[in-house]
């Protein structure tokens, strides 16, 4: 398929995401412009700022993807199944599965150094643990939603320290099921009891 013909489409998007991602891992965020990343991904400055509203969502791009799975487990949760077990069901499922919003994915170290390493990225992720405070608070309470999303950020970067230091993965494991298991104790028992 001619490049042009889909310049609009979500190949092209999954295409200037891993460009960009490759170059910020490489030469680190701060160092790269949008207009390097478009020249590498074949495509103009413009269509990267169609996909990417801001060069820090270049690389903390599973924003959307964050919320919807927030909106999921809480809607469509079964009778009977508060929000707090939707949750905690939600964070163990991705802890398994070693996705990537878990933390545990294999190439987390690089992208936490990439993170930890850029003022724009921190207040960027800061600013999205925001946004996902709001929409969870739309369907939870606001002060569950809070709690959460500061938990959960709390336990991502006590993991993103530990692995940047040098542990293994597999070292790291215990710990961050057993924070948020602690969690989902503080939640359950301070929050939604």
């Amino acid at each position: 398929m001619p490049r042009n013909a889909e310049r609009g489409g979500p190949r092209t998007r999954a295409r200037i995401a891993e460009v960009a991602a490759r170059l910020f891992l490489e030469q680190g965020f701060d160092a790269v412009t949008v207009a390097e990343v478009a020249r590498e991904a074949g495509v103009s400055s413009v269509t990267v700022f169609n996909h990417f509203p801001r060069k820090e969502d270049l690389f903390l791009d599973r924003s959307a993807e964050a919320a919807e799975l927030l909106r999921a487990a809480v809607r469509d949760r079964a009778p009977g199944v508060d929000a707090v077990a939707a949750l905690r069901s939600l964070t163990f499922r991705l802890v398994d599965e070693r996705h990537p919003l878990s933390g545990l994915d294999e190439r987390s170290v690089p992208f936490f150094r990439t993170v930890a390493g850029s003022p724009a990225l921190i207040g960027r992720a800061r600013e999205i643990a925001a946004s996902l405070e709001r929409t969870l608070a739309a369907e939870v309470d606001g002060l569950l939603a809070a709690f959460f999303v500061a938990g959960y950020a709390t336990v991502l970067v006590e993991t993103a320290r530990r692995l940047i230091a040098g542990e293994t993965r597999e070292a790291v494991l215990d710990g961050h099921r057993a924070r948020f298991e602690a969690l989902f104790d503080a939640l359950r028992n301070g929050v939604a009891g």
